[in-house]
Formats: structure tokens, sequence, C-alpha cells
């Protein structure tokens, strides 16, 4: 049993993990036992607004709880995935801890995504049902899943049965999958990681405590819900009363509608992805209008460039900024660090140091421990919140969770980034194993090269790749400076070797749903003009 101290937000005050916990005499081990204990504490209080539908805590609660029955009584097999098609929205976060009540996981699917993606995911899962809305039934019919149909308007309906929910709650155990998060796969083939009950409550109860979240806080979403940057924000909502303000993706297309948004709900708290703050940043969206009641802000997913940081920070010099990093594996992140200056253009900010219950370091390419400042190596994780691997993947899981005799024989996630203690110690990114190439005798990293050229006065992003039929570096670059402007700076900052022979003007960086720049895009266009 855990015995860890955290902030407490339901009594004020610094308590046990282990009293906390405590319902009914029993540890608190499933996530539903936190949702109606926030529900009960906070029962009129906002829990999630939409922009068009609001729910409190206990509105919240009573439909998932109706959402849940409704499955049941259609007989799902108790821990076996379902599937959830629709756009995130108030309503479908009720069903998705319906899919919970119910003894089931649950796995969003973007309704962007292509049919072929939807047909991927679905043969990898195999789902008992795939709930969506009227706007979605011709494309699960398009992919061959039109038996497994159920419309989420049958399912808000009807009485919660509270003897079946009990009774399905016995079952529970807290190694039990709470959801899947599908990503791309090296074969072509999405693979599903999966992610236990545990492992949120154990991240979440760190990520609480470390960054003093309580039930005044009003956390404005950014992500997708099959994006697990999203786990962070509605966890932390459940575990602390705080309220989910959902930001739809189209606001994003028009940062001053967005900013509209965010100050109109007086949103205090960001988690977003990296691209999504510079999407706003390198629109000018903060001259438009500056967010005030924002006093917390955190991202992730890539390297956040130095340029769009400062404007941030200059905007919101009373805001605090934290570096987090992690891959989905390890249950959303790993590292974080604290912000607490402003960094020069070709500085770089370290990930930081391990969130509590996590051990972070570096394995070099025979599988022993870099402790030596400037020496490059995987960064592997072990600890709490590991995932429960890829979902009907045992050889991608076998290749990715490993048992390192060295570290006591605890099982740890080799994450395929790399990274280096800085002459600081502190620990930095730098990049991906398969960002890295060999050009002229020499290993590279693109993002390095990406990183320096964002660095150049009028570059807003940049994408690198390797074109190896012509054995060139090629640069795709948005921004007003010249080809000649980026190769001068260049010059002055990294090795000849590293400056792409070829820099291609481009009118906009294509991003992923999930926020990241679309390296796939240039790739395909680097093919077409070859």
């Amino acid at each position: 049993m855990y015995l860890y101290y955290y902030n407490n937000i339901f009594m004020k005050e610094k308590i046990s993990f282990w009293v906390y916990t405590q319902k009914g005499g029993k540890s608190m081990y499933n996530i539903l036992d936190y949702l109606e204990v926030t529900a009960k504490k906070y029962s009129d209080k906002t829990a999630v607004d939409d922009g068009d539908c609001i729910f409190t805590w206990q509105e919240l609660l009573e439909l998932s709880q109706t959402i849940g029955s409704n499955l049941l009584s259609r007989k799902v097999e108790f821990s076996k995935p379902i599937a959830i098609y629709m756009e995130k929205s108030s309503v479908t976060l009720a069903t998705m801890f319906g899919v919970v009540y119910s003894g089931c996981f649950y796995v969003m699917i973007d309704p962007s995504q292509p049919i072929a993606r939807l047909q991927n995911i679905c043969s990898v899962l195999d789902p008992q049902c795939i709930i969506t809305d009227e706007g979605n039934v011709e494309s699960i019919k398009k992919a061959g899943y039109e038996d497994r149909l159920v419309m989420v308007n049958d399912i808000k309906k009807g009485e919660i049965n509270k003897s079946e929910l009990t009774e399905i709650r016995t079952k529970a155990k807290d190694t039990d999958i709470l959801y899947g998060i599908f990503t791309s796969g090296s074969t072509g083939t999405p693979k599903g990681i999966v992610v236990s009950h545990r492992a949120v409550i154990d991240f979440i109860g760190h990520f609480v405590e470390t960054f003093e979240f309580n039930s005044e806080v009003r956390i404005g979403n950014q992500a997708p819900f099959d994006f697990d940057v999203s786990v962070k924000d509605i966890y932390t909502s459940v575990m602390t009363g705080a309220t989910l303000i959902l930001i739809s993706k189209s606001l994003f297309s028009t940062p001053s509608r967005l900013l509209d948004f965010i100050c109109e709900k007086k949103v205090t708290s960001l988690v977003w992805a990296v691209s999504a703050l510079t999407l706003v940043s390198s629109l000018k969206g903060l001259k438009y209008k500056v967010p005030v009641d924002v006093k917390q802000i955190m991202f992730s997913g890539e390297v956040m460039p130095i340029k769009q940081l400062k404007q941030w920070q200059k905007a919101l010099p009373d805001a605090k900024f934290v570096n987090l990093y992690g891959p989905s594996e390890i249950t959303c992140n790993c590292t974080y660090f604290p912000i607490d200056r402003v960094y020069e253009k070709d500085e770089k900010i370290p990930i930081g140091k391990a969130f509590d219950g996590r051990e972070v370091f570096l394995m070099d390419d025979d599988d022993e421990e870099i402790f030596e400042a400037d020496k490059s190596g995987e960064i592997c994780v072990t600890g709490e919140s590991i995932s429960s691997g890829y979902y009907n993947n045992r050889e991608e899981t076998v290749k990715r969770f490993v048992v390192f005799a060295k570290k006591g024989g605890r099982l740890c996630y080799r994450t395929g980034d790399l990274g280096y203690y800085g002459q600081d110690g502190q620990l930095y990114f730098s990049g991906r194993k398969d960002f890295q190439i060999k050009h002229m005798g020499h290993r590279i990293e693109l993002e390095e090269i990406e990183q320096a050229i964002e660095q150049v006065n009028g570059i807003e992003r940049c994408c690198c790749l390797m074109d190896y039929k012509r054995n060139k570096i090629v640069g795709y670059y948005l921004g007003e400076a010249t080809s000649e402007d980026i190769r001068v700076y260049l010059k002055e900052k990294v090795p000849a070797f590293m400056i792409p022979q070829k820099l291609v003007s481009v009118e906009e960086i294509p991003l992923t749903k999930n926020g990241k720049m679309d390296r796939k895009y240039f790739q395909q266009r680097m093919e077409v003009n070859k």
C-alpha cells in the first residue's frame, strides 16, 4: 500500500494517500471510486463544459452509470474493449466512464481518421461494440462493423441498475485495463497501448501533488481524447474536482476565437502539446488577446522552440511554465522541468527529473547504463505506471518492455528516445533513434538541425529529412527568412556536414491529429519531387 503524502484538495491539508483512498474500509483502486467521491463532495459544481453542454459532477456520475447499466444489459464481456467513435464532448466523457462502469475498458477512435485506419484499429482491438452518434454511422458501416454499432442516444436513457453495477465492481482489480490508445506502428499496423487503473491512479496522484491542482482550477483541454495528453486533464479533474473545459479543435484554426473562448471560460491551467501553443504564438494570437486567468502552462510532445516560449512568457510573466516528457507507454509523463527563467535562443530546455515513483536512466547500445555527461543513450523508464504493453501484440511488447538485470530485475520501458546528461547534471532530450542518420561519416540527429534552424530570425517551424537516394539532407521551413539567411546562421551553429544541402520554403507545416509535425507529409513530398 502506498504511504506517500500529497496535497488532498478535499480536506485542504496534507494527509496520507492511504487515508485519502479509504472508501468503505478498503483502498480505492478503481478510477470510479475517485469519480464517486468527487461527485459526492462537489455534486453541484461544474465537472465538464464543452461550450454547448455542461454537466455537474452529479449529472456526469448519473449519466455514466446509466450508460454503464445499458451496456451491462447488452451482456458485454468483463475486461474486454469497447470502442468509442465520437468527437470529444461532455457526453463522450460520460460514455468513457460508462464503459468503465460496465467492467470494460474504452478505446477512443477519432472519427476524422480514414476508414482504413478505423479498420486497422478494429482488426487489432476486436471491440465488443462501437459506440457512436448519428454523424458517424456511415463510416462504421463502410468499415464493415455495422453489426457492432451502438448508438449513444440509445444508451443515454433508462434506469441505473445499482445491483449490477455493484456486482461488476466486485470483480475489479487495480491491474484491470482502464483505456487503450492507438499509435502508429513501424510495420504500418497501429499499436494499441493499454493502461491500467493503478497506473493512472499512481501517476495522477503524483501529478496533482507536484503541481498543486485543486478544485478551484479550470483546466483547458486541448488534446483529443485518443491522445494521452488528455489523460492528465481528465483524471486530474476526477481526482480533485477541478472543472474540465473542453476546447473544440475547430477553434484552433482561428486563434482569436480560441483565445476568446479561453478567456470567456476563465481557464487557469493549460496542459497542451507544444504545437498547439506555438500555433497560437506564431499566428500572433497573443497580440490579439492575453488569457490573463491562466496561471500554469505545461507542454509536451515535442521540443518547445525558445522563441515561441519567450512570447508566452512575455505575455504571462507571472504564470508557471513546465516542460513535460514521456511517451504513452509509461502513462503520460515520466519527467518534468519547471522553467524558472527566460532562455536564450541557442539554449536547450532540460526534460528534468523523474516524477516520484519513477526512475529514468540512459542505456548505451550494449545495455550498459550511462552516467557521464555529454554521452548520448536511449532513455529508459522503470517504476510505477508502466503500461500493460501493446494489446494483442506480444512481439512488440517484448521488444520494448524489458527486464534489466542491473535494475534489480524490474520491468523497464525502452522509449526509443535519445538523451544525455549536460555538464549541469540535467537530463536533455536529443532526438529519436529513428530520426538518427549517418551522413558523411557522421551520426546526426535531424531534430538537432531543426532546432538550430528554428532559432533563425523569421523562421517559425522546420522539418528535416534525409534524402537517401541523393544522399542529401533536406530542410522544409516556414517563415520569412531566406535559405541564404539559414545557411549563414547554421555556419555559426553547427558543423558543415549538418547543414542541409536543400532548403525549401513552405506555406505551412502540417500537423498530425495529435498536434505533432506531420513528417510523413514531407516524406511523400520529397519522394514526389525526386
